[in-house]
């Protein structure tokens, strides 16, 4: 109730003369000290055009499974907090428990900071205040890669579009734009190109279809939420321009995948057909890539989804894009385990291939990879082979259609985040020794694997 009311922008006294009650018995149901009623649902319903699924018990469910995953950040190790303690806090408190949220979410956000500027003094891993990427990764990162206001927008915008006949005949219609499709050789190498003095919209006509409509959903993110934009990209207090100018890329980049998958319509869909990214992506007009992106932004509260952790990778096992919706241990570091098949699967191009994981403190994961290509389109032009892995908690496995051809196995793959924070002793794959252990000398002995070090 309480957040119905805030994203609408009304006041308890203004829900109350909308749905005819009290003010203070709506102050007594956010409080969860009265029940929302069948009569008050149907008022809802009638007034603001509301879903009745938004005010079913799946919403407590998805902030327990929050506040459970943050009370067992190893801060609180020493606090016995069992799980129906939490559940009381999120149903007799929901306001305190969205508020512990937030602060471990600013919390989280810090730590990276700092563990970056230390990394940084000891000349190791990314500092935040030099590398802009890593800046931005933890950006994205610390709100889970999800943003209300823009989301909201993007939504409205999109059901404009669609009223509209289109993409193309909207940047007719709104902003008298024509939008036309020209050769390589005349776009000089530009996908994507505004020309304000003729009027034009000049898109490069080798892009695919999934991909020309995400450049004009970015154009028209960049006109129509510039000013939203530029307020959220203010939130990080970069240090930096270069550092400012991605986080505004891939905040144009998010206006556009919301565009093009609008939340509702789209939520819905993930769960209609199990999170099969080849059928949403089809259905919502977009790339393999994008679908899998947008699954990562599925966090609206009230509207959770599965949250998913996004990583894209070249064949040198290069990371280009680390996108964190449900903050994974291997979000900020991790990647480069030679046992995850997110690197191996360069091998079957365009196949899926599913994988248990469990990292060395027994947490367990479900991935879904598969290569997926950028360029090309036309013979001669350059193309660009990646892979993309999807990655969930175990526990949300079952929801996945992949899971049902691939069910849970007995022992699943151990990997690690990366081989310097990874203690597994008797792995064959170790590329280096962890940090803090100490090398054993091969005078007399040489193990198996490529370094062997002390158990202490």
């Amino acid at each position: 109730m309480r957040r119905l009311r805030r994203d609408l922008g009304l006041t308890q006294a203004h829900m109350a003369a909308d749905l005819e009650i009290s003010p203070s018995y709506i102050a007594l149901m956010e409080r969860n000290q009265r029940p929302v009623t069948a009569e008050t649902l149907l008022r809802l319903a009638k007034a603001y055009k509301v879903d009745f699924s938004d005010f079913t018990e799946e919403t407590g469910t998805n902030i327990t499974a929050r506040l459970e995953s943050v009370m067992r950040d190893p801060m609180f190790q020493d606090i016995d907090v069992l799980p129906l303690e939490v559940a009381d806090v999120v149903h007799s408190f929901p306001a305190f428990a969205e508020a512990m949220l937030r602060l471990h979410t600013s919390y989280k956000e810090e730590q990276l900071a700092l563990a970056d500027r230390r990394q940084g003094a000891t000349g190791g891993g990314d500092e935040v205040h030099g590398d802009p990427v890593a800046a931005v990764r933890n950006f994205l990162g610390a709100r889970r890669n999800f943003f209300p206001v823009l989301d909201a927008a993007s939504e409205k915008l999109s059901a404009r579009v669609t009223e509209a006949g289109g993409l193309i005949s909207f940047f007719q219609q709104k902003h008298q734009l024509r939008v036309r499709r020209l050769p390589p050789e005349v776009m000089t190498g530009s996908l994507r190109r505004l020309d304000w003095h003729r009027k034009e919209l000049l898109i490069d006509d080798t892009l695919d279809g999934a991909s020309q409509n995400f450049q004009l959903a970015q154009q028209l993110a960049y006109l129509e939420f510039y000013q939203d934009i530029q307020a959220a990209v203010q939130e990080g207090n970069f240090e930096t321009e270069n550092a400012r100018r991605l986080a505004q890329r891939s905040l144009a980049a998010y206006c556009a995948a919301a565009i093009l998958m609008p939340y509702a319509t789209f939520a819905k869909a993930a769960e209609t057909r199990h999170y099969d990214i080849e059928a949403l992506a089809r259905q919502f007009g977009a790339s393999f890539e994008q679908t899998a992106h947008r699954l990562t932004t599925l966090q609206k509260p009230g509207q959770e989804r599965i949250p998913f952790f996004f990583i894209r990778v070249d064949q040198a096992g290069n990371v280009s894009k680390r996108l964190n919706g449900g903050g994974f241990p291997f979000a900020r570091h991790g990647g480069g385990c030679p046992l995850w098949t997110v690197h191996t699967v360069f091998q079957t191009p365009r196949r899926i291939v599913t994988q248990w994981l469990e990292l060395p403190d027994g947490q367990r994961f479900f991935s879904i990879a598969r290569t997926v290509s950028s360029g090309g389109g036309a013979f001669g032009v350059a193309k660009v082979e990646r892979a993309v892995a999807l990655v969930c908690e175990a526990n949300y496995a079952e929801r996945l259609v992949y899971s049902k051809v691939h069910p849970k196995p007995v022992v699943p793959t151990p990997i690690g985040i990366t081989c310097r924070l990874c203690h597994r002793m008797t792995c064959t794959a170790r590329s280096e020794p962890p940090l803090g252990r100490q090398i054993l000398p091969d005078d007399y002995r040489r193990t198996d694997v490529p370094f062997g070090f002390s158990d202490s």
